[in-house]
């Protein structure tokens, strides 16, 4: 019987807290763990500003080299139906000793196969510990 594949659908959490990892520190391309988890015309409204596919993209590729660990908190995940919302930080130390500290607001559409179709967010950068 073969596993069940990992998606937001069926872990919200999990994924809110594998994919940054997975994105910024994995061994594969960003465009093969981005596809894992959203569809092909995944859309993301974040703060009013629309950032498709190629723009999450162009986003990640410099994340990759300034960023030394990211840690997500999770505190509320909802899965109802293919809608979900969650509301989780996001720490993220950086090469060169600050920590990005933001709180998200997210709520999305699932496409069938669980993987995320489209996510709005709200965020807002909160205080956290220097080293």
């Amino acid at each position: 019987m073969a596993d069940t594949p990992v998606t937001p659908a069926t872990d919200l959490a999990g994924y809110l807290t594998r994919y940054p990892q997975e994105l910024t520190f994995g061994d594969e391309e960003p465009e093969t763990v981005m596809d894992r988890y959203h569809t092909s015309d995944y859309e993301m409204v974040s703060d009013g500003i629309l950032l498709d596919r190629k723009r999450l993209l162009d986003h990640v590729r410099p994340g990759r080299k300034r960023a030394a660990s990211i840690q997500v908190e999770v505190d509320e995940v909802i899965v109802h139906g293919d809608r979900v919302a969650s509301r989780y930080r996001l720490i993220a130390s950086m090469r060169k000793g600050n920590v990005i500290a933001t709180e998200i607001y997210m709520f999305g559409q699932l496409a069938d196969d669980g993987r995320l179709h489209r996510v709005t967010q709200l965020t807002r950068t909160i205080p956290a510990e220097q080293p």
